[in-house]
């Protein structure tokens, strides 16, 4: 889990073509083989299975999520977005199992060196490092391809960082902790990201009146004299953030200023814009209220709730982005309204487990891990309000891995001895899931990477025959055929690119250059 940690936030691909998969299919794969190799290793090992409140909500909240995904009309989108959710949940049992074992501190110190690392690349792209594996739409992004989801996994890790700073167990180790807090603190203050700024706020503001809380008494297992140290380290960062030259282009003459004073705007730009995006998804969802229109799917069925001028939409008729701009939106449109509301009670008992914990955890250590985890879970609520962050393979993995490595006790309500036939029932569903989320993850960067130097029609057969949910391979390849008058090669493209986007406006473009 902590090279899972680190390999989700620096892989990416230099396919420039493809420019937001290049970033995701990657980070999907290495989502995926963390999931099957941590499940696996704490399966064989493991002798009982406890199940807490907060499991039964998210075992419901997955089961329908597969359920929705079985109506979908775009299956290859649902495969992908019931892999992140399951590889999601799966790290979340993985490291609460790793934390009742004693490894919490250590895997909260990877987790918390996933957010530096991302915030590093950030800062190389804006201070003029120029590398294939960045991309220079939304700089600075780094190896996430968007300042956003930078700034979304930075904002997450950045309680976690000041719990292993605190508890550091030599000056050298916190003097590294501090210099890591300074680079997310840069890296956050040029992402101009106004969810992440807003969340951590709000988390800020949380992990201090809890940590008010937790050090009532103090036993000496964390030292709170280092908050002075991060503060410096943190007023430098932001201060170097502001004062060096860089690279970014941005329009304003007061660019952070002017973020700053837009954080709550929803009268214009982008805030309208979430609005108009919101009320249309939600009739999306109230038109499919049970199941929603399938994981993955929203981009897919959105065009036909779409207003007029909606800013959402791209020229070619297709969402500029393939989810919506919040998660709970996302989840409450495409899985439906029972589904949002597993995961919403899923996430109310980790927080009543985090309460329980402040009150009666015998240790400071143990009371500071149950605030960090308050504070933490506030902040991916707060910026999945306003972007995408769950649905993402890297910030899910970070996410989903802190909930369960700082989680405390909690109450059972189920618990089942794991025999032997057992144990191998689970391990061979965990293989054939994320075995198969894998291979899909695998043949797709291969797709992209034959695609990429295809000049020749053939090629892009070879790359589409690899990812046969590309709607993009299947267009371009019908545009190939159709430009040359090949119309009997174009059709059966035209004909898997109308299945995966029925509403696309591309497809009955294409389609019309062949007589409809």
């Amino acid at each position: 889990m902590q090279v899972g940690a680190i390999a989700v936030v620096l892989a990416a691909a230099p396919y420039k073509t493809f420019e937001l998969d290049r970033f995701f299919a990657p980070k999907e794969l290495v989502l995926a083989v963390t999931a099957l190799l941590t499940a696996l290793l704490c399966i064989s090992r493991a002798t009982r299975l406890s199940i807490g409140r907060a499991d039964q909500f998210l075992i419901a909240a997955m089961a329908l999520t597969g359920v929705s995904a079985g109506f979908a009309t775009n299956p290859w989108l649902a495969e992908r977005a019931v892999a992140v959710f399951a590889g999601g949940l799966v790290c979340f049992w993985c490291a609460r199992s790793l934390s009742r074992a004693g490894y919490s501190h250590a895997l909260v110190a990877a987790l918390a060196l996933a957010g530096v690392a991302g915030a590093a690349t950030a800062l190389l792209q804006a201070y003029g490092v120029r590398t294939d594996l960045f991309s220079l739409n939304r700089a600075p992004g780094g190896t996430f391809g968007n300042r956003n989801f930078m700034a979304h996994a930075s904002a997450i890790a950045l309680p976690a960082l000041v719990y292993s700073a605190l508890r550091a167990n030599s000056r050298g180790a916190y003097m590294r902790w501090c210099l890591g807090f300074a680079v997310v603190i840069a890296a956050l203050i040029l992402s101009r990201t106004r969810a992440a700024w807003l969340a951590l706020l709000v988390g800020g503001a949380v992990l201090f009146l809890a940590g008010v809380v937790a050090m009532r008494t103090r036993d000496g297992t964390v030292a709170l004299s280092r908050l002075t140290g991060l503060a410096v380290a943190g007023l430098l960062g932001a201060g170097a953030s502001l004062a060096m030259p860089n690279t970014l282009d941005w329009r304003s003459e007061s660019p952070y200023l002017e973020t700053a004073q837009s954080i709550v705007n929803y009268k214009a730009g982008s805030g309208r814009g979430r609005l108009v995006q919101y009320g249309n998804s939600a009739r999306m969802a109230l038109r499919h209220p049970v199941i929603g229109v399938g994981p993955g799917n929203w981009p897919v069925m959105y065009p036909r709730f779409a207003s007029d001028n909606d800013p959402s939409l791209g020229q070619d008729g297709m969402t500029a982005n393939p989810w919506p701009s919040s998660d709970w939106v996302t989840f409450l449109s495409e899985r439906g309204i029972a589904a949002t509301l597993c995961l919403a009670l899923a996430f109310a008992a980790i927080v009543l487990d985090a309460i329980r914990g402040l009150a009666s955890e015998s240790t400071t250590e143990r009371r500071v891990g149950a605030a960090v985890l308050l504070s933490t879970l506030v902040i991916v609520i707060v910026v999945g309000a306003f972007d995408a962050v769950l649905l993402l393979p890297a910030p899910a993995l970070i996410a989903w891995s802190l909930l369960g490595a700082l989680a405390g006790p909690c109450r059972e309500r189920g618990s089942y001895a794991l025999t032997v036939p057992r144990r191998l029932m689970l391990s061979a569903i965990v293989c054939a899931a994320f075995g198969l989320a894998g291979v899909r993850s695998a043949a797709q960067v291969a797709s992209m990477n034959v695609a990429s130097t295809a000049t020749r029609a053939s090629a892009l057969e070879r790359a589409s025959a690899l990812d046969p949910g590309s709607f993009r391979l299947h267009v371009r390849i019908a545009e190939r055929y159709g430009a040359r008058g090949n119309c009997a090669k174009a059709r059966p493209h035209v004909a898997a690119a109308q299945r995966l986007f029925p509403y696309s406006p591309a497809v009955r473009r294409v389609a019309n250059a062949c007589g409809g």
